[in-house]
């Protein structure tokens, strides 16, 4: 052909393709005859059986640089499970065959019917090539029934296959009639979160997100063989980052599941004939999806130096503060310190404080054989000194009082009316430092026996996560949920550093005050000896470390949130309501108060108890009498002991006892308390205690841990201000510092609780029913309202425990026979 012109390249690729696609199609058809080549868009109806299957091919030319996608629609009316129509279709790179009808298998191996199917074929990719290319699909339609079964069959072109960044995308699926779409990271983006929204709870989505691998897992049964995916009811959000996909795209997944059960929804009652058909026809669900850009990593930096300044700036308040008390100390010290209360100078009382007492057996105690009236001052010199601790393991772990029976009956002193510190602040002052360290050593080896296998667990939690791609197993806020390296929600942890941060600081001003004390106890000074609220540091070092602890632990905890280990993060929030509440008590009882042992044994028993109470409290009517059962005994128990100053012995026969003080006191003759103050307290604190027990048995809360919570907070708060009604009503001060710290307290507690109880996830129900309470954040763009109440409560606590550490300042000034205790 010389004179001619030479046919196109392309044109000759072209008639080859569609003479095989003719030609297999004939070979396949056999006696039906050869069908012509298909057309996209255009329905195809017909007949096979045993004998005739139907073969048809789709050509079509793909451009340079184009994703190419293909939907194919097929539809039977057969039901016949023993004889579906098959259908198979081929590609260049693959093989995709289903059967109609379509089964899926549901709970307790229900199964459910689909008489119409369609599924998007796995797109092309595309040519780096200068020229279009052809390609061509062959969809093979056959059966072994002996009859003939009809099908239709549509396929087309899908024009919004790609989604695009921040625009919303609406669209239908079925558990039959999956879909997925295609999206490309834009240059200047490294994370997206693609945001699902449905205005109906049900049915049951499944949204997975997967590499750019053919086939495309797109049904029930097989969407959680790759990539990450979540369920779904009315809304879902995944975090997805540049660094996981290296070709920069990803297919976005979405399946409809047959049941309701995974999202905490019913199954119906039965599926057969056309109860199935009504139910297959409800399992059509209106998708939106929304891809946005994520935070970039310059808002991390900013997150983390808000995180750590704002809490830096409590240690230049501190170091202000301390700064301003040395200036007034020392113009104390050179203008003269101030006089005692009494204002003479001289300390003078009817019951002067003994100047000579046996070794061991007091200090700045009241002198009940002393029948002297006249005026007597305080001699340091027999004393044991300061610096005379002893190490002895005897002193350290003795559990009985050191004072000599023989000169004062503890029991008499306890039973007077009208107490006051001086006759609970008998023993020697060097066993009951030793007494209160042992708070403080004992919670530091609890926390890393604690701690580590925590640590150890979640890293599990996080690996698996990571690993299986499933993300129902963590409880997050998905809407402002920030990944850094293997962690899925950086920002959950970054705002427990206020705990941290604040508890040590609180160590370092407990530190200042004991080393004060220390050198003032060394120098002899009387108004340490003898004055005000004998200073014990020990149960202050643990609240410190149970503050660090707790945010430890609750960044463990929000590692992966969930069920299981939502005890990790309220375990030392026990600890530190129940050494606040030991602290008010030792500042007025310094000689009576629980010992470390016990304590820490009651807090074992108690996180055992959310640790039961979690696991059948959910609808176990039975632990929640025996609960109620042992919250009403204890609380009258611990009255008891209160009401008494420990001298009601707790045995066998105490309740004996109880029932004939009642007779005595209530029956034979109704008497007034003998200690009125501390009876209206227990009175209310019974009350309160009762309420929580009935409340937990008629409701049944399902979150139990953070019910025992509350009960703790409730009787925290409430013994704090009988205390300082109590402290006012004796004509004691507040001073500028607690005071400010009430305040502050107050204020930050309200705000924090304003925060916390903004629900933003909830293990108590299924992952799909928490993700519909997820919320965008709403600090820095990082932080969530959640990581607020982080931060606040982390001050709230702190100030706190300034509260208590500064709440008797004012009694520094004043004798110990001369403040009363209540």
């Amino acid at each position: 052909m010389a004179g001619g012109a030479a046919p196109a390249p392309g044109a000759l690729l072209s008639a080859l393709l569609w003479a095989a696609a003719a030609a297999a199609a004939a070979a396949a058809a056999g006696p039906e005859g050869s069908p012509a080549p298909s057309a996209f868009g255009r329905v195809y109806r017909g007949n096979v059986n045993i004998s005739a299957e139907r073969v048809y091919a789709f050509a079509y030319r793909s451009q340079p640089g184009q994703v190419d996608a293909v939907r194919v629609y097929v539809n039977s009316s057969s039901e016949n499970l023993q004889y579906p129509v098959l259908f198979v279709v081929r590609q260049q790179k693959g093989v995709l065959s289903w059967q109609v009808p379509l089964i899926f298998r549901g709970l307790y191996q229900r199964t459910y019917n689909y008489q119409e199917v369609s599924r998007t074929l796995c797109p092309s990719e595309p040519t780096t090539e200068t020229g279009s290319s052809d390609q061509i699909i062959f969809v093979d339609v056959a059966s072994m029934a002996p009859f003939n079964i009809a099908y239709e069959l549509l396929v087309t072109r899908l024009e919004n296959f790609q989604l695009e960044t921040n625009k919303a995308f609406n669209f239908t699926a079925s558990p039959s009639q999956p879909q997925y779409f295609l999206y490309r990271f834009p240059q200047d983006v490294d994370s997206v979160i693609i945001k699902v929204v449905s205005d109906a709870v049900y049915p049951c989505s499944v949204v997975s997100v997967q590499d750019i691998v053919c086939p495309v897992y797109d049904l029930d049964h097989n969407v959680e063989f790759n990539g990450v995916y979540q369920t779904m009811t009315k809304q879902a959000a995944i975090t997805v980052q540049r660094k996981d996909f290296p070709g920069e795209q990803f297919f976005v997944v979405f399946v409809i599941k047959p049941e309701d059960y995974a999202c905490g929804g019913s199954v119906p009652s039965s599926v057969h004939g056309n109860v199935n058909r009504t139910w297959n026809l409800q399992r059509t669900k209106n998708l939106q999806v929304t891809i946005v850009p994520s935070v970039k990593k310059s808002v991390y930096v900013q997150a983390m130096f808000f995180s750590f300044l704002s809490f830096l700036s409590f240690y230049l308040g501190s170091v202000v503060v301390a700064f301003v008390h040395y200036i007034r100390v020392q113009r104390k010290a050179s203008a003269g310190r101030l006089c005692p209360e009494d204002g003479s100078g001289i300390m003078t009382s009817s019951q002067p404080i003994t100047a000579s007492t046996p070794e061991g057996s007091s200090y700045g105690a009241i002198d009940e054989s002393s029948s002297s009236g006249g005026r007597q001052f305080s001699s340091p010199e027999g004393r044991p000194r300061a610096g005379s601790d002893t190490d002895s393991s005897v002193e350290e772990e003795s559990d009985f009082d050191t004072m000599p029976e023989i000169e004062s009956d503890k029991n008499i002193i306890r039973t007077k009316v009208f107490l006051y510190l001086s006759d609970l602040s008998r023993k020697d002052r060097r066993i009951v430092s030793k007494k209160y360290k042992i708070y403080f050593w004992n919670i530091i080896t609890i926390a890393v026996f604690y701690a580590l296998p925590v640590i150890q667990l979640v890293i599990t939690y996080q690996t698996v996560v990571n690993v299986t791609g499933n993300q129902d197993i963590c409880y997050y806020n998905f809407l402002c949920a920030h990944p850094l390296g293997v962690l899925s929600a950086f920002n959950n942890i970054l705002s427990n550093a206020g705990h941290m941060l604040l508890g040590f600081l609180f160590l370092l001003i407990v530190l200042r005050r004991d080393i004060l004390h220390r050198r003032a106890m060394e120098m002899k000074d009387v108004y340490t000896l003898d004055y005000g609220i004998p200073k014990h540091f020990g149960l202050f070092y643990a609240m410190g470390i149970a503050l660090m602890m707790e945010g430890v632990l609750s960044a463990c905890y929000h590692v992966c949130p969930n069920y299981s280990n939502f005890q990790f993060d309220t375990s030392f929030m026990y600890m530190i309501a129940g050494l606040c509440m030991l602290k008010l008590y030792q500042t007025r009882h310094p000689d009576i108060n629980a010992s470390a042992y016990s304590a820490y044994a009651s807090f074992a028993v108690v996180i055992c108890l959310a640790v039961l109470g979690v696991v059948f409290g959910k609808n176990d009517i039975w632990f929640w009498v025996i609960f109620s059962i042992i919250h009403v005994l204890a609380s009258l128990a611990l009255s008891t002991q209160i009401y008494y100053m420990g001298r009601f012995k707790i045995d066998l026969g105490m309740f004996r006892r109880a029932v004939m003080v009642l007779y005595t006191d209530c029956i034979q003759r109704c008497s007034r308390p003998m200690y009125m103050d501390r009876m209206v307290l227990l009175i209310v604190g019974n009350l309160v205690n009762w309420s929580f027990a009935i409340f937990g048995l008629v409701y049944r809360p399902r979150d139990f841990a953070s019910y025992i919570l509350g009960i703790f907070i409730c009787n925290l708060l409430l013994y704090l201000a009988f205390y300082i009604i109590m402290k006012l009503r004796s004509s004691e001060k507040l001073l500028p510092i607690p005071m400010f710290c009430i305040v502050a307290t107050a204020v930050v507690w309200a705000a924090a609780l304003y925060f916390f109880f903004q629900t933003l996830s909830s293990w108590e129900e299924t992952p799909a029913e928490s993700r519909e309470k997820n919320r965008p954040c709403i600090l820095l763009g990082f932080f969530d309202d959640h990581d607020i109440w982080h931060f606040l409560s982390a001050a709230a606590l702190f100030f706190s425990f300034l509260v208590l550490l500064t709440l008797d300042d004012d009694l520094d000034v004043v004798r110990r026979d001369k403040i009363p205790v209540f």
